[in-house]
């Protein structure tokens, strides 16, 4: 499968924004409806963009179906060819194949543990990540046509990549013969059970390992935040070890759910600098869900490996400013 033209791909993950954390906080639920809409003007910016081609996750609920319904545009559309199961593994392989197909882009909708697949599966291919999910560190807060318009602008490479894309930090991490990833956050857990996989009790963290900690963020890596703050292009991560007798943080662990939490330890991470985590009979989490079970212990280190993430606002800006072709020949 080759993509020919100007092509982007697109993920839309039905599934985020509905976890159990509406139920033990007060997060919103991000509506398929609205996510069909955000489709929708996702399509008119990549056409004015001078997008040619869309290939996209049929997503097995009829959001794309229903964002595309209607719409009068030039781009040819075309699925995957994949048939959802539901899964993560969906994101995964569209990502692959997205990438072998040569995309100048990959657009996702979701939130951080969304990202964290296709971060896995996309290799060197940029992404723009629109946060429809519970916690969104990773993704951004952003308009759909505007993020479609900024999608163009670097699939067609009317903008330098290097100055709009930089590569994201994450988290590598090993337990037991097996290799992941985590964007945000790795926490060791004492329970070993996956249950509803999203963690909203901090009590039951051991350690963390952070690739960025801002006061602002929701999940497990305000904690961090409120203690040492380290942002996404510092070349560093961060290491706490939560338990009682230490500092209590008051952290935003999901919307609507505050939790004061003790920090026996926190520490600055080199980039690269390998931390052993105490798991216990428990499990790992990343990126706030449960997913990799362990024995004894877990190495993670902070790297500079992740994938590279496109500031919408940086692209747009450099446009603006007529360093983008099609922008200053006035063709949108």
């Amino acid at each position: 499968m080759s993509a020919g033209g100007v092509s982007v791909g697109l993920i839309v993950n039905p599934a985020a924004g509905r976890d159990i954390r509406r139920l033990v906080g007060a997060a919103s639920v991000m509506p398929n409806y609205e996510k069909s809409a955000v489709v929708r003007r996702l399509i008119c910016g990549l056409d004015a963009g001078g997008v040619e081609r869309v290939l996209y996750l049929h997503d097995g609920a009829g959001i794309v179906a229903a964002g595309l319904d209607g719409r009068r545009t030039a781009i040819a559309l075309e699925p995957l060819p994949i048939r959802p199961c539901g899964a993560s593994v969906d994101s995964i392989e569209a990502a692959r194949q997205l990438a072998t197909a040569g995309v100048g882009a990959i657009v996702t909708l979701g939130g951080d543990g969304t990202n964290r697949v296709v971060a896995g599966a996309c290799g060197d291919v940029p992404l723009i990540a629109i946060s429809t999910g519970t916690n969104n560190v990773f993704p951004s807060t952003v308009d759909g046509t505007v993020a479609g318009l900024a999608a163009g602008l670097v699939a067609a490479r009317t903008v330098d990549l290097d100055l709009v894309a930089a590569r994201a930090k994450w988290v590598e991490v090993a337990c037991d013969g097996v290799r992941d990833i985590a964007l945000i956050d790795v926490a060791a857990c004492r329970n070993a059970f996956r249950g509803a996989a999203a963690i909203w009790d901090p009590g039951q963290v051991r350690a963390l390992v952070l690739s960025r900690a801002e006061p602002w963020a929701v999940g497990l890596s305000s904690i961090g935040g409120l203690l040492r703050p380290v942002t996404a292009d510092e070349p560093a991560g961060l290491h706490l070890v939560l338990g009682d007798g230490g500092r209590l943080v008051n952290a935003v662990i999901a919307p609507g759910l505050m939790r004061r939490v003790p920090v026996r330890e926190c520490r600055l991470l080199a980039l690269g600098e390998a931390v052993t985590l105490d798991v216990g009979d428990g499990i790992v989490a990343l990126d706030g869900e449960r997913e990799l079970t362990a024995h004894g212990e877990a190495t993670a280190r902070v790297t500079a490996g992740g994938p590279r993430l496109v500031d919408v606002r940086r692209v747009l800006e450099l446009a603006a400013a007529g360093e983008a072709d099609p922008v200053a020949r006035g063709e949108f």
